[in-house]
């Protein structure tokens, strides 16, 4: 009775491990695709450049706590969470821009948990990198803001200095701020090579 009972308690503990690695798995970025055989173009570069993202705000938001979600390192600066939620809209801001369409501020987005913004906020960026994969210049996605007050228009490398430049910076936060909290990265993530050591 008793090997059962033990062999029982092995199956279930193996299951949920390995059900919580296959909900890990289906998010995108674990790791930066092998570009061998893309060569360099404005569109290629560009999508890397989002990759590099991807991948960097994957690890950044992997096993965070809901103790790290809410730590702040001073009353005036930004929890985790905020930061999470800014990285968020940006991340709006870049796939928009790469599918022709215009980010449209007068629209109150739906409330989401974290997990929910995690998954869109990955979505939307390996959307955007695909929409720009195999695009030879960069002229037709500019980014396109619609506000109560009117419209503006900005070229695709305001992009790349804006929407992509922070979320890289706010990621790097998100890692600061797990660090502080005491839930550092996992060790194994190479950002250089763009892949895990398991």
């Amino acid at each position: 009775m008793k090997k059962i009972a033990l062999i029982l308690i092995v199956f279930c503990t193996t299951s949920i491990t390995a059900q919580e690695n296959m909900d890990k798995e289906k998010l995108p970025f674990y790791e930066v695709a092998d570009y061998s055989e893309v060569s360099y173009t404005a569109g290629s570069v560009a999508a890397r450049m989002i990759d590099g993202l991807g991948f960097r705000y994957r690890w950044a938001t992997e096993d965070l706590r809901d103790e790290d979600l809410v730590y702040r390192i001073t009353d005036s600066s930004r929890t985790s969470i905020e930061t999470i939620d800014h990285i968020l809209g940006l991340s709006r801001i870049i796939v928009n821009a790469t599918n022709q369409v215009p980010t449209d501020f007068t629209i109150e987005q739906p409330s989401l948990t974290f997990k929910e913004k995690r998954k869109e906020t990955l979505a939307n960026l390996e959307r955007a990198s695909r929409n720009l994969i195999t695009a030879q210049t960069l002229e037709d996605f500019n980014i396109q803001f619609i506000y109560k007050g009117g419209e503006s228009d900005y070229p695709f490398w305001n992009n790349i200095n804006g929407p992509i430049a922070d979320a890289l910076w706010h990621c790097g936060q998100v890692v600061m701020l797990r660090r502080a909290s005491g839930n550092p990265l996992r060790k194994g993530v190479s950002f250089l090579k763009g892949q895990v050591k398991e």
